[in-house]
């Protein structure tokens, strides 16, 4: 006989749930105790003291996901040596996936049903992958995943400085896109938002601008004459604010690229702590091995990986990313139209493509592959072909991360 242990972890308290599997599918208890380590050791003691009257062939206990809230228990009953020694089982759950299971029950939401319905979800064997194991991808983990969160604030707020840089330039976007400056250069962002007005930078002389894009960009510019161009008819050709509105928009263009620098500054401080986390995890050499993958797309992606044997095989592995299609077949009928479910670690999912993204610019395998799928449909012929690619490059870290190898080209690209 096997017991279940369901809990339903919120911030102050954990619901929990003992079922077994008897014919009966007996609730031994059910109990309701703080979210702090007492709490946690009277589960545990509980769980003995059943164990001491039926001797359960295993043990399972189970929670959704929570973030911060479910990780303490969980990492708590996972490492607990007496809880080790009767064949105990942790796992961590996508809310999603109880939340269908819960759906077939006609009953009230409460924190108690919620127990039941996880430990019900886990006696009919559908759980999957145990938590993190060890605390060095705890440390990792949180590395990563901030620098995750800080991209996509930095991404947000280029896109909120650009929307404002067009209510006082609308043209420059358009100008420039054939330069090599970035929108976002030290120098086009100071001659924007400091100094001068767009007019005094129209009437400028063609040879004073290009010695003022010299010394702020310290003479970077190899072309200048023909940046100060641009600039000066992207100037000519875009409307003009009144003098109140003009003010309110240097305000705010000034206040993003305070924001943009630091949140530049803190992702450069992350990716160092990152690199000097990364090296007490021997595997991540298989990953850096691969051309275009450095220490910190290796560290994002072992991170959320973990152990490797927590995971089957590729295509598990795939599906935790969320990089699996639903088929749709009935009879004779096969959809062409094939979904990514998107369900699974989005931060998985994000080290995944970004590391696909650079390799295919080093492998020649993945550049053809990269290719092949941008050529096969009409719209959204980059984001489908490096989701594919991502899905591909999922095989190669499984592979060398499994065998504990490092990455060699093909025999075909050696030869050449």
């Amino acid at each position: 006989m096997k017991l279940f242990v369901g809990i339903d972890v919120s911030s102050e308290k954990l619901d929990v749930c003992f079922l077994t599997d008897d014919n009966q599918l007996s609730i031994l208890s059910e109990i309701s105790v703080a979210n702090d380590i007492e709490g946690a050791s009277f589960i545990r003691e509980t769980i003995l003291e059943f164990n001491d009257s039926y001797h359960f062939d295993q043990i399972v206990i189970g929670m959704e996901s929570t973030s911060m809230y479910s990780f303490h228990p969980s990492m708590f009953f996972h490492e607990d040596e007496k809880l080790k020694k009767l064949n105990t089982l942790v796992t961590i759950e996508n809310p999603f996936r109880v939340k269908q299971f819960s759906r077939m029950f006609d009953e009230n939401k409460t924190d108690r049903n919620d127990a039941l319905r996880i430990a019900d979800f886990l006696r009919i064997q559908r759980f999957t992958t145990s938590p993190i194991k060890e605390e060095k991808y705890m440390a990792l983990q949180r590395l990563t995943r901030t620098r995750y969160q800080l991209i996509k604030q930095l991404i947000r707020t280029k896109q909120h400085f650009l929307e404002n840089l067009t209510y006082k330039c609308n043209t420059l976007a358009r100008e420039m896109r054939d330069e090599s400056t970035s929108l976002f250069s030290a120098t086009l962002i100071s001659l924007m938002t400091e100094d001068f007005t767009l007019d005094e930078l129209a009437e400028l002389p063609l040879e004073a601008f290009c010695d003022l894009l010299q010394e702020k960009g310290k003479g970077r510019f190899k072309q200048p004459e023909k940046i100060a161009k641009a600039i000066q008819r992207a100037i000519t050709m875009s409307y003009r604010l009144g003098a109140l509105a003009q003010e309110s928009i240097n305000v705010v263009l000034s206040v993003l690229v305070r924001e943009i620098r630091a949140l530049e500054k803190n992702i450069k401080e992350l990716d160092k702590a990152i690199e000097q986390v990364i090296v007490v995890i021997p595997e991540y050499q298989c990953l850096t091995s691969i051309p275009g993958v450095g220490k910190v797309y290796a560290a994002g992606l072992i991170a959320e990986i973990g152990q490797i044997e927590r995971f089957e095989d590729q295509t598990k592995l795939a599906k935790y990313a969320g990089l699996s299609w639903k088929v749709n077949q009935s009879g004779n009928y096969q959809s062409q139209n094939t979904p990514l479910t998107k369900q699974g670690n989005r931060y998985f999912r994000y080290y995944l493509v970004e590391a696909a993204n650079s390799v295919k610019n080093y492998l020649p395998e993945y550049k053809a592959f990269y290719q092949s799928k941008y050529k096969e449909v009409p719209k959204h012929q980059h984001k489908r072909a490096l989701v594919l690619t991502a899905r591909k490059f999922t095989r190669l870290v499984d592979t060398l991360l499994r065998k504990h190898q490092l990455y060699t080209p093909p025999r075909s690209v050696i030869e050449k």
